[in-house]
């Protein structure tokens, strides 16, 4: 059974991601901030027949870190890492010059260190895996420039570059960062609360290209999904078929 961690699963994208790994079989260790919607996610899930462990917290936390990797041990290893879980800096999104110092840490702290920390921590299974993988959640704002944005695309900027050096330093881990494009979340509401998100994607709609990621196994780098059509990627052994 190969096993996950996924955080901000308590909805959205990673909610959705565990719920298709859930109906894959995998094992699934999953962080949020709020406990009572993440219990919720977690019994829905186990309702599929997943084993999982719901572990509530905030990523920054290094000892709730730790409990995350722990409770992957404990299901039998770790086969992916999935830093989902993310902070705008400020809600909504401001110009730069009206980001406080203290919003664009609060940024940089969740998407970044939090993230490199966690990765950290979980690099022993990852390794021992024979099949580890770390998917990094991106954004387009990484990459282009958007008015507001700044703070938020800055921090996924930073992250793209550490999964990036990541893959260097790990040749036998898959790091992908992946843009999922623009999904209809409770983020983006909180990022710009005044924009009609109605015809935005659900997050569902974009985890079959996640989904593609494990069973082909491309070379580590950074995919956008939007560009990512049938046939694009490498084929290699599925993870499932362990």
């Amino acid at each position: 059974m190969p096993v996950a961690i996924i955080t901000g699963a308590s909805k959205g994208l990673g909610r959705a991601l565990a719920t298709a790994l859930a109906g894959r079989g995998w094992g699934l260790v999953l962080d949020a901030r709020t406990a009572s919607a993440l219990d919720e996610s977690a019994r829905d899930l186990a309702g599929l027949g997943a084993r999982v462990e719901a572990v509530a917290g905030d990523v920054t936390d290094a000892r709730h870190r730790a409990d995350l990797v722990a409770a992957a041990r404990a299901l039998g290893g770790l086969d992916l890492l999935v830093n989902n879980a993310s902070a705008l800096g400020a809600e909504p999104l401001v110009r730069l010059e009206d980001l406080t110092p203290d919003g664009l840490r609060q940024a940089l702290e969740t998407n970044v260190v939090a993230a490199l920390g966690l990765v950290q921590e979980a690099l022993p299974l990852l390794r021992a895996s024979g099949a580890g993988a770390v998917v990094g959640v991106s954004s387009d704002a990484a990459v282009e420039a958007y008015e507001t944005w700044g703070g938020y695309g800055a921090s996924k900027a930073a992250l793209d570059h550490l999964s990036a050096v990541l893959a260097v330093e790990e040749p036998g881990i898959r790091v992908w960062a992946v843009d999922p494009g623009d999904m209809r979340t409770d983020l983006y509401e909180a990022a710009v609360p005044d924009d009609d998100a109605s015809g935005r994607p659900s997050p569902e709609t974009v985890v079959p290209a996640f989904l593609r990621l494990l069973d082909e196994r491309p070379a580590s780098g950074r995919y956008a999904v939007p560009s990512l059509p049938a046939g694009s990627l490498s084929a290699a052994s599925p993870l499932d078929a362990r």
